[in-house]
């Protein structure tokens, strides 16, 4: 990507009056905190965009958070993951997903990839124990994962199913929303995802009991409908991690965009794949539904490591195995089991009746094969953070698509023999 091109997701590539008027607006009612009286001209954007995003979705709740971290910490204490559990999350995705689960006092278990980039399933069925409570499938670079295998692992061993979709905002799996085929589906609304408010995030379920549980999580320990400031009973000791309704208000003007995004995306990346198609000796990541596909990035894979490396040095990019702190293997800081507490609980906890939790470079071999041999060119997303520094925006015309194009096929010529 050149210098030119501002990082950021879809959204942010399209802000534009809307987003503009809707923050005027509420900056202009002078009420920023999501409860206030409407009487005295409180606009109510976070209730608003709570029901629009379950709409979009077909979720029947959703709690609006300030980050996609604090959604997913809201989902594994919501569902009542702590001390002496054990959850299954890939070793290919943020690192905010193995990070909520430590600072829920959980330990995490890392499991491979496929060829999808998504959970391997039958990775997911060796890793469970009898500790295990729950798996993590990330829905990584806006490609649903293998829901209906880990469904039916998840299902047959009693076990809860938390949706982490912060990079999939709005793909579906076989015509229905990811998000809401789990327990608990988790959002980020990040400057790098696919609608923004520059952070953000949102829980949601279908789960009334659940729904009370994370609304009270994000908020002091208050249950759902409260509308203004009181006092009273709560249901448990919560945190503050509501969003802003300056953030609402913006979120709301990026989500009328959702259907332009997606065709936008879905567009450019048909017109970049096809364009690079006929390489010999390329293939791409496995989609377990090409149609539900947000189509936010296109991932090439290559014959082998050197020549995906020389790739993406002519490209000005990086293979995904070195994409910073998606891959396990780059996390030092999870690596070294660096707690917040010098006692180093979860790891030390002694609920957690499992063998040491290690984690170590190379310790996922099928993982670590797939992404060293693997580019990602960005559709929508600007993020050399993901691995996505060369590629095309959502506001890109298709001269340039076709100018990019050309440049990754001069490059793979100098490559393809490695």
């Amino acid at each position: 990507m050149t210098s030119a091109v501002r990082p950021g997701g879809p959204g942010s590539h399209l802000l534009g009056e809307e987003e503009k008027k809707a923050a005027l607006e509420v900056l202009e009612s002078g009420h920023l905190f999501r409860y206030g009286d409407p009487a005295a001209g409180f606009l109510a954007k976070t209730w608003e965009f709570e029901e629009q995003a379950a709409r979009y979705l077909g979720a029947r709740h959703a709690v609006a958070v300030n980050s996609g971290t604090s959604a997913l910490l809201v989902a594994l204490e919501a569902l009542g993951i702590g001390p002496g559990d054990e959850v299954i999350v890939p070793g290919y995705t943020f690192v905010a997903s193995i990070g909520a689960i430590v600072h829920a006092r959980a330990v995490p278990v890392l499991a491979e990839i496929d060829e999808s980039l998504n959970l391997d399933p039958a990775d997911v069925a060796r890793k469970v124990t009898p500790r295990t409570k729950a798996v993590m499938l990330v829905h990584m670079l806006g490609s649903p994962g293998r829901i209906e295998e880990i469904l039916a692992i998840v299902r047959h061993r009693g076990l809860r199913l938390i949706e982490d979709c912060a990079q999939a905002f709005g793909a579906t799996y076989h015509g229905r929303c990811v998000g809401t085929w789990g327990d608990v589906g988790t959002h980020s609304f990040n400057v790098f995802k696919i609608i923004t408010a520059g952070d953000g995030g949102m829980v949601t379920t279908d789960d009334p009991a659940l729904y009370a549980r994370a609304f009270a999580i994000h908020d002091q320990g208050h249950l759902p409908l409260r509308r203004g400031v009181e006092q009273g009973n709560r249901a448990l000791i919560g945190l503050d991690l509501r969003m802003t309704e300056l953030a609402a208000a913006v979120l709301l003007a990026q989500l009328a965009k959702m259907d332009d995004i997606k065709r936008r995306l879905k567009e450019r990346k048909r017109r970049f794949k096809d364009g690079i198609r006929d390489l010999p000796g390329i293939a791409f990541r496995h989609l377990p539904d090409p149609e539900g596909d947000l189509a936010s990035i296109l991932t090439v894979l290559l014959p082998g490591e050197a020549a995906a490396r020389c790739l993406a040095r002519e490209l000005g990019t990086r293979v995904i195995a070195d994409s910073g702190w998606h891959v396990y293997n780059n996390m030092e800081h999870i690596l070294g089991r660096k707690t917040v507490s010098a006692v180093g609980c979860p790891f030390t906890c002694p609920h957690y009746q499992g063998p040491p939790a290690e984690y170590r470079k190379g310790m996922l071999p099928r993982t670590d094969a797939v992404l060293a041999r693997a580019v990602n060119v960005g559709i929508g997303i600007a993020d050399a953070g993901l691995g996505a520094g060369f590629g095309v925006t959502v506001a890109s015309s298709f001269e340039e698509v076709d100018r990019k194009i050309e440049q990754f096929r001069r490059a793979y010529a100098k490559c393809a023999a490695q």
